[in-house]
């Protein structure tokens, strides 16, 4: 009777699935995405009302759940993470991307520290100083890294602290090889880019008086809502 709560016991206490055919307990890649979008958008939402309107209910609120998500996948199970759940729902349709779980498990104990971090100083203590500023804007980074480009910076910090190498890497970055002629960038593509930023910088230096200009209402709906 105890082994068999204990053989359940370890299924629900674990990090990451065993699939068929990788030797290494996985992770579905796409929904990790996901899921740093949804916790993306909600820590920049929370840093504009706090920057434009000096607000900061929001971001203790994102910060809890923030901590409390990454508690749960890193300390329980990655399966029970609510926006992990969110993330394979909105994904579930889409063919797995399975990754190292372990490379994953460390770059979530980095997102545990930073998370108790500003739980401890904005929610606990009630205070704000450039030090959570730092951390919030180093959170957005990972997040967005995560999200926009499958890149996990936390990942990158795992070979640092461990002999073994991470295996099964988004994008199989962990593996050495020759990129693909669809992958290789020329000089005139670079020429390109580098094009574009002058002129978007010329483009500011014209017209940005212009720019700067408040835009009027089009159908003066506000002005006929002001006078009533």
């Amino acid at each position: 009777m105890l082994i068999v709560k204990n053989k359940k016991m370890n299924k629900v206490i674990q990090f990451g699935e065993k699939v068929e055919g990788y030797n290494i307990p996985v992770l579905n890649e796409r929904e990790i995405r996901a899921s740093a979008g949804i916790l993306f958008l909600a820590t920049f939402i929370s840093l504009m009302l706090i920057i434009f309107k000096d607000n900061f209910l929001p971001i203790k609120y994102v910060i809890t759940i923030f901590l409390t998500d990454f508690i749960i996948r890193v300390f329980v199970n990655p399966k029970f993470s609510p926006t992990l759940i969110i993330g394979r729902l909105i994904v579930g349709k889409q063919v797995p991307e399975y990754v190292g779980a372990q490379q994953k498990k460390f770059a979530w104990i980095i997102g545990v520290a930073l998370s108790a971090t500003m739980f401890i100083f904005m929610v606990v203590v009630n205070s704000y100083s450039p030090i959570t500023g730092i951390i919030c804007l180093i959170c957005l980074v990972f997040l967005f890294f995560e999200s926009a480009f499958g890149i996990c910076l936390g990942c990158k910090f795992y070979s640092m602290f461990h002999k073994e190498k991470a295996q099964y890497c988004p994008g199989e970055v962990c593996d050495v090889k020759s990129k693909q002629d669809i992958q290789k960038t020329s000089g005139v593509q670079l020429l390109i880019v580098l094009a574009f930023i002058v002129f978007v910088f010329l483009t500011a230096f014209l017209f940005n008086g212009h720019f700067s200009k408040h835009p009027y209402d089009l159908f003066g709906i506000n002005a006929t809502a002001q006078s009533k």
